[in-house]
């Protein structure tokens, strides 16, 4: 049978499945909790135990000494309750809370998703995991040059390995390594989480989702910690592309669609090849959204792609009342690189 948590502090809690741990279960349920490597040696997820018991299903992890048992401490990421529970402990509630890192890791696995945009999964070691909130970005690390920044493309309880979609840019001296030398099993070293782009779960506004071509990546992260969550209000993708093989990955919120009634998706091309046999909507992405919604007054709007794009967008939101508060963007800013042509920081 599951078990009740309670978070001293806040009042918040969720239930706990036979055989998942605390911390599982309190992402799972959107309640965000601290932690590191989620294997019981960093002790970043620890926190007390005010009433209850948990167990440890290998023995006490290693970063949980005498001392924190007898004074009732816990390693969240490995605890399974014995009962009910009343803990003390720090909840994860914005960005900053979240501990910045630089770690090496590995490129586990590289797929092609489409003519021009690569899907990479990265292995970090086994001794640590990243926190992040849906929606923010790591910087990739290279050596004698400025870092590239890639959206996170998973969400933060399919933690495994952090994605990322990168497209193609001529030129771009990163993206022609990745996509004609690059090898699995490759080294890198990254930095994060970094950014503010994530979604505002103490808002019931319906969310309108707009991602232009890789803008896309953060975008599914967020949709994906939605529906994991449990969140259950409107939620409106509009994905603008140039014409059908860019939606890279349009089997997901096709799938999306089918999953979950409070999800809509509208895909926007802007230049339709003859062989697509388009019937759907055309031209700019942003006057699609207008078009579907002239009063964007009660909505939150979460905008990802091309820097043209989002302030474009801004602006023209911003003549159908939106307030200003309620947008959030993370445009794909151009990095200053002497030795490039026309490189994207996210190439």
């Amino acid at each position: 049978m599951p078990y009740t948590v309670t978070i001293q502090s806040s009042g918040h809690r969720f239930s706990v499945d036979e055989n998942e741990s605390v911390l599982d279960a309190a992402l799972r349920q959107g309640v965000i909790l601290p932690y590191g490597c989620r294997n019981g040696a960093c002790g970043s997820c620890m926190g007390t135990l005010a009433t209850g018991t948990v167990g440890y299903p290998d023995g006490p992890p290693p970063a949980l000494n005498e001392t924190d048992r007898a004074t009732h401490r816990a390693l969240f990421c490995q605890a399974r309750p014995a009962s009910d529970l009343e803990i003390v402990v720090r909840e994860v509630d914005a960005a900053r809370d979240i501990e910045v890192k630089t770690l090496p890791c590995r490129v586990q696995k590289l797929e092609h998703l489409a003519h021009d945009v690569i899907r990479i999964y990265l292995k970090l070691p086994a001794t640590e995991r990243m926190q992040f909130l849906a929606g923010q970005y790591i910087d990739v690390l290279i050596k004698d040059h400025e870092p590239r920044a890639f959206s996170i493309a998973n969400a933060p309880h399919d933690d495994e390995f952090v994605e990322l979609h990168i497209r193609f840019v001529e030129g771009g001296l990163f993206t022609d390594q990745v996509f004609h030398s690059m090898k699995e099993k490759a080294m890198w070293r990254i930095r994060g989480p970094l950014g503010t782009f994530f979604l505002r779960e103490d808002s019931d506004r319906p969310a309108i989702l707009i991602g232009g071509g890789t803008g896309f990546a953060p975008i599914k992260g967020i949709l994906e910690h939605a529906f994991e969550t449990g969140i259950d209000k409107p939620m409106h993708l509009f994905w603008g592309v140039r014409a059908v093989r860019d939606l890279y990955l349009d089997v997901l919120p096709q799938q999306w669609l089918r999953e979950h009634p409070n999800f809509s998706y509208t895909p926007v091309l802007s230049d339709p090849m003859a062989e697509d046999e388009w019937t759907g909507e055309t031209g700019l992405v942003t006057d699609a959204v207008v078009k579907q919604y002239p009063d964007l007054s009660e909505h939150d709007i979460y905008m990802s792609g091309p820097p043209v794009m989002v302030h474009a967008g801004h602006s023209l939101f911003m003549q159908h009342e939106l307030d200003a508060s309620r947008f959030f963007s993370d445009a794909f800013e151009y990095a200053a690189m002497a030795e490039s042509i026309k490189g994207l920081k996210r190439d």
